[in-house]
């Protein structure tokens, strides 16, 4: 396999001859870069920012660290829309291109000159993404929103904090980054229905329903820790979850283990010498030692005297999944991605050169992203995207017989391998979007997800992240099973899998056997280290991936060693998920021009490393001795308490106009030189002061509606609980109720991935209990008969429902 930052003669980059105009400022800018690092000709049109770079964004000798990390491999073209003669060139550039990113909010959509239906008449191909904050249309379309707003609304604040204590702001700017990733996929659903029907799109694109479905989604799918229990089930304050993911201080600093199976924690008890406390069977249940106060005291006495880097070496070799908590600095120097060749430098000023990670994305064994374009035989022309609008009667759509507008994946078939959350998520977004998804399991060994506290054959969190699947019990370790599975991929389009790297190879199905069974097939896989490099090998859930990439590090107290804070969260694995199917999206777009199949593989620690490129860069600067603009917000910008036990309500103040608005409403006396950002941050303690005393009085709503009525980003802290009801949410159709027939009571999911023109809102068919079509399956898609199944259910090949063999 190639290195994961080099290409040869065959590289051919997905969306090479799509393309792309941009006109976004801030960090949904990376929606559009996903598209770039995947190929796209994407012409960013800089915007004038919002606000000042106290909203966010680092700058340096006059040039935003943000709009490097954000821009790369983007052509920038400067235009004038306020001269007639370049916003008419400006305007003739979109009329060409197939899709067009705009900022509702920006000064585009502002100032009335982009109309975009008459762009659809002039282009009806367009597909046009509208990203706001809060919608572009409704009772909420005026208001403004930031990381912290987003964070409080989208009901992670609530969960993020210790027990007691005021709840903890996630570091960096993960709520809009976690955003861009459903806004490229959302994008690439309508681009393929275009495809497919010739129909263009426009997508009511809000930053704040990509929060909530991407950064750490309350009723989405929740880790295997959680035994099926859903964040809306949590006490009211911040949930004390950390002993299911104890960070543990040792000679040297802390790690963090993760002990989820019988296995692993009998891997634990090996290495602690079978301590005869903890010898009694009942302690393979996780239940049981969760609920042990000694278990964890006694893996700290055992700890306290290693370093770290011992610990996790011994960790690996006994099966216990381990991770040190790295600094960002540690987390950037590992050897892991200096094998992967993750970081570049780049030289800002003589003798000053900072490190940039590369973008997350691999396709067939090579890094995407701006240095594999360089690698490209020649420039994007004419002659190749008609070869792509030629494939609008390919063979991806000859299996369906079926009206195609609104399902842009009709006729696609996938096998989805995938298991936990980032599993089930890349497979359920092919499956809402009208594929037939095939979940393979062995029934001896399910999927960890499907495990609940009440030992019923079907968890909450499954029952969503599998919805409009289907169900196939198949054993692969038998000859028999591996030939079925074989049959099976030379009847499908897509493979999805997440297991350790190298589990399918052990298996027989390296990337060259499943291409030789199937040249057209699409392959995508998700680890947490990536396939490649002397990390590759280590377990790793969310939670390791977390502390190995440097942000467990930072998501804690100031000030405070030991008060880590991000136990409850899912973080990064819907964003992988995501990012997994935006990549196998993009195979199938160059499957139409080539005929051909590929690969691409997600690494989940480089997707926390590709959001924090900014804040890295920045931090090597400062360690320089330079000076970094941008890195203290304006005041106030945080979370602040309001009447009531443990309300709460965060508040941002982007820029002047913020201020203006605020001081008048909280009557703040205009005599300490607040009028610039400096004088803000200076007087801090006293401006939070008077806004602390003006909230005591209101509750968090109150608060929030006076304050984004005055045009100052608020957001109330919502639990989950309270999401569903939320005017917000309820104008926007956002949730829906669906009743699972092996669950006593409905459940609440998100209604569909973006609004949309065209696109049709998802089935609701209930997520398959193990094996419930292997019969329907092994019918339709290979043709066997009932004898034939009969037959590989006697020999143990494959199981089926009990009920269903019954009938």
């Amino acid at each position: 396999m190639p290195n994961e930052d080099t290409g040869g003669a065959q590289l051919d980059l997905p969306l090479r001859g799509v393309r792309v105009a941009e006109l976004v400022s801030g960090p949904m800018r990376l929606a559009g870069r996903f598209l770039a690092d995947l190929g796209a000709d994407v012409v960013h049109v800089p915007q004038p920012p919002r606000h000042a770079p106290g909203a966010g964004e680092r700058m340096f000798a006059g040039v935003s660290l943000d709009a490097i990390a954000l821009n790369r491999g983007k052509t920038v073209q400067l235009f004038d829309p306020t001269i007639p003669a370049e916003r008419d060139a400006l305007l003739r550039l979109i009329e060409t291109v197939d899709i067009l990113i705009e900022d509702v909010s920006g000064p585009a959509t502002a100032s009335g000159w982009l109309d975009i239906p008459a762009l659809q008449e002039s282009n009806k191909s367009l597909v046009i993404l509208s990203i706001s904050d809060f919608g572009r249309t409704g009772a909420f379309a005026g208001w403004a929103g930031t990381d912290p707003v987003f964070h409080a609304l989208s009901g992670q604040l609530a969960r993020s904090g210790i027990p007691g204590r005021e709840p903890l702001l996630p570091p960096g700017a993960l709520a809009l980054r976690c955003a861009a990733a459903q806004a490229a996929v959302s994008t690439m659903l309508a681009f393929h229905e275009r495809l497919q029907s010739g129909h263009g799109d426009w997508l009511d694109f809000s930053n704040l329903d990509g929060v909530v479905q991407t950064l750490d989604p309350g009723f989405g799918v929740a880790g295997s820790a959680a035994a099926g229990s859903m964040a809306a089930d949590t006490s009211r304050g911040r949930p004390d979850v950390r002993f299911r993911y104890p960070i543990i201080a040792c000679a040297d600093g802390f790690v963090r283990v993760c002990l989820l199976s019988a296995r692993q924690w009998r891997g634990m008890f090996s290495w602690m010498g079978s301590p005869s406390a903890f010898a009694d069977p009942s302690f393979d249940q996780i239940q049981v030692r969760f609920g042990s106060p000694d278990l964890i005291p006694a893996i700290a006495r055992f700890f306290a005297d290693k370093s770290r880097a011992e610990l996790e070496r011994e960790g690996q070799t006994f099966g216990v999944p381990i991770a040190m908590v790295r600094s960002p600095q540690e987390a950037v120097e590992t050897e892991q991605n200096a094998a992967r060749h993750l970081f570049e430098t780049l030289s800002l000023a003589e003798d000053l050169d900072v490190r940039l990670s590369r973008t997350c994305l691999t396709i067939d064994g090579t890094r995407a992203g701006a240095a594999a374009r360089q690698l490209q035989d020649g420039s994007v022309t004419q002659e190749l995207f008609n070869g792509l609008k030629e494939g609008l009667a390919s063979k991806d759509e000859a299996r369906s017989g079926e009206a195609r507008s609104g399902r842009p994946l009709a006729g696609i078939r996938v096998l989805d391998l995938g298991v936990i959350v980032v599993g089930a998520e890349t497979g359920r977004l092919f499956a809402d979007a009208g594929a037939d998804v095939v979940k393979i399991e062995n029934a001896a060994f399910p999927d960890g997800l499907r495990q609940t506290r009440d030992g019923g054959p079907i968890s909450q969190s499954f029952a969503s992240g599998h919805r409009n699947k289907r169900g196939l019990s198949l054993d692969l370790r038998s000859s028999a099973g591996k030939a079925l599975f074989l049959d099976l991929v030379r009847n499908s389009d897509v493979l999805l899998s997440n297991f350790k790297p190298g589990t399918l190879e052990g298996l027989g199905f390296d990337r060259q056997t499943l291409l030789e069974a199937n040249p057209r097939l699409v392959m995508v896989d998700s680890s947490a280290f990536g396939p490649s490099g002397p990390a590759s090998g280590s377990l790793g859930y969310g939670p390791l991936v977390r502390s190995a990439a440097g942000i467990t590090a930072q998501w804690a107290y100031p000030g405070e060693a030991g008060s880590f804070s991000d136990a409850f969260t899912i973080y990064p694995d819907h964003v992988a998920a995501r990012l997994g199917a935006l990549t196998a999206l993009a195979l199938l777009v160059r499957r139409r021009r080539t005929g051909q199949g590929g690969s691409g593989s997600i690494a989940q620690a480089e997707v926390i490393l590709d959001h924090m490129g900014a804040d890295i860069a920045a931090a090597e600067l400062v360690a320089a001795g330079q000076a970094v603009d941008g890195l203290e917000p304006d005041a106030p910008w945080g979370v602040y308490p309001c009447a009531g036990d443990d309300e709460w309500c965060a508040v941002t103040v982007r820029g002047d106009g913020d201020w203006t608005a605020l001081s008048a409403l909280i009557g703040l006396a205009g005599d300490l030189n607040l009028n610039h950002r400096e004088g803000r941050v200076k007087h801090r303690a006293e401006i939070e002061h008077a806004l602390k005393a003006w909230l005591a009085h209101l509750s968090p709503i109150e608060a929030m509606e006076r304050l984004q009525n005055a045009g100052v980003p608020a957001g109330a802290m919502l639990r989950v609980i309270e999401m569903p009801e939320f005017a917000y949410f309820r104008e926007r159709d956002f949730y829906r109720k669906v009743r699972h027939p092996a669950l006593s009571e409905p459940i609440v999911m998100e209604a569909r991935p973006v609004r949309s023109a065209r696109l049709a809102d998802p089935e609701l068919r209930p997520a398959p209990l193990m094996g419930e079509h292997t019969f329907e399956v092994l019918q339709e898609w290979l043709g066997l008969s009932s004898r034939q199944i009969e037959d590989l259910i006697d020999a143990e090949v494959v199981a089926v429902r009990q009920a269903r063999r019954a009938a």
